[in-house]
């Protein structure tokens, strides 16, 4: 009876071109059941040894023939094809790190941009709040500056007024002496009246004991 792992294979339907991953996982298929016959055979008597022997070499010669057909070509682009499944995965790893903070990022740029739309909007306001209320503050000042002028002149003619005034004082210095000397005239003319007060009391007395001692002989 022929071992199993000497029975032909049955064949399988037409697939897909085969790809140098797929070459390389048959021939390590290949390689297996190589081990697994040469354990087997390790195992069985020693009666089948011979013809063990003989089924195994034939089996290796038909892996090294398979090996053989693996090329360098192939081994590269096994190699070649290995990389570009590392490459994809290591892409799908940096795909979830960098699309969420692209999201972020972008996020983050409208919002920066809204603040930056908002800051501007506020210095137009604000530039144009200062305009307005630099014009009515220049106004303001214009009639500032006019009341000045028109206080400038008044106090000149204060001080015109108060120059006259002090040339009036002076003028008026010489008749503190005429107002001295007629203080000591109205002085003079109290005493004197004072004196006369005196003198009419004095007649008074002198005339009315003789003036009632003679109303006293009148009928009426």
């Amino acid at each position: 009876m022929q071992p199993a792992w000497l029975a032909p294979r049955p064949t399988q339907p037409e697939q897909s071109p085969i790809t140098p991953g797929a070459v390389w996982n048959e021939n390590l298929d290949l390689f297996t059941t190589y081990e697994a016959a040469v354990t087997m055979a390790q195992n069985e008597s020693p009666a089948g040894e011979a013809a063990m022997s003989s089924a195994a070499a034939k089996e290796q010669r038909e892996v090294d023939a398979l090996a053989a057909e693996v090329t360098e070509t192939q081994l590269h682009a096994f190699a070649i094809d290995r990389l570009s499944q590392a490459f994809e995965t290591s892409a799908k790893r940096w795909e979830l790190i960098v699309y969420p903070s692209l999201f972020a990022f972008i996020i983050l740029a409208a919002y920066g941009f809204y603040l930056v739309f908002s800051l501007a909007k506020d210095v137009h306001y604000l530039a144009i709040s200062v305009d307005t209320n630099m014009t009515v503050l220049a106004s303001n000042m214009q009639s500032i500056s006019d009341n000045m002028g028109q206080m400038s002149a008044n106090v000149r003619t204060m001080a015109v007024s108060v120059d006259s005034m002090a040339r009036d004082v002076n003028t008026l210095e010489p008749m503190l002496t005429s107002i001295q000397t007629m203080d000591r005239s109205m002085q003079a003319m109290t005493m004197s009246t004072s004196s006369m007060r005196n003198d009419m009391a004095v007649m008074n007395q002198s005339i009315s004991r003789p003036m009632q001692f003679m109303n006293w002989f009148m009928p009426w």
